[in-house]
């Protein structure tokens, strides 16, 4: 096992082979949305399409949209809308992580489990139900927004 100093160095996925990897083809448009979800998490449909086409240049609305959907479809890809938002994209997948959001500027930001190992698996009452994910949303003022609210 690492020491306390070794720092852990996540895998490098060539995203064409994880395409492969769901039995998705390749194309220049899923390549294009998959590094727009990577480089800016929490992106929404609108701001994903605005770096697709910064990256690849012409692309219909309706292609990344396609491409947001069969991602998500495949797991490369997790889709989160907090109350009253537009829907927004990561690329943080399988780890069960939760989210903070400003109520007044809307900044989404990634949070683990707050006690132990996936606590939040193991409701009270889980109605026969076997829990495999969970969705936590937390609310409040950013560092930024809170200088400027009373």
């Amino acid at each position: 096992m690492p020491g306390p100093s070794a720092q852990s160095h996540p895998v490098v996925v060539d995203p064409a082979q994880l395409l492969r990897d769901t039995g998705l083809q390749v194309t220049a448009q899923r390549l294009a949305v998959l590094r727009a979800v990577t480089a800016s998490p929490h992106g929404t449909a609108d701001e994903v399409e605005a770096l697709v086409r910064a990256d690849i240049g012409a692309v219909s609305r309706q292609a990344v949209y396609d491409a947001l959907a069969i991602l998500g479809d495949k797991g490369l890809i997790r889709r989160i809308q907090p109350s009253r938002s537009s829907a927004r994209f990561e690329s943080r997948v399988g780890d069960n992580h939760h989210h903070l959001v400003c109520r007044a500027c809307g900044i989404t930001v990634d949070v683990d489990c707050a006690v132990g190992e996936r606590p939040c698996l193991h409701a009270s009452d889980d109605h026969g139900f076997v829990i495999d994910e969970a969705e936590v949303i937390y609310w409040g003022l950013c560092p930024a927004c809170r200088t400027i609210e009373p």
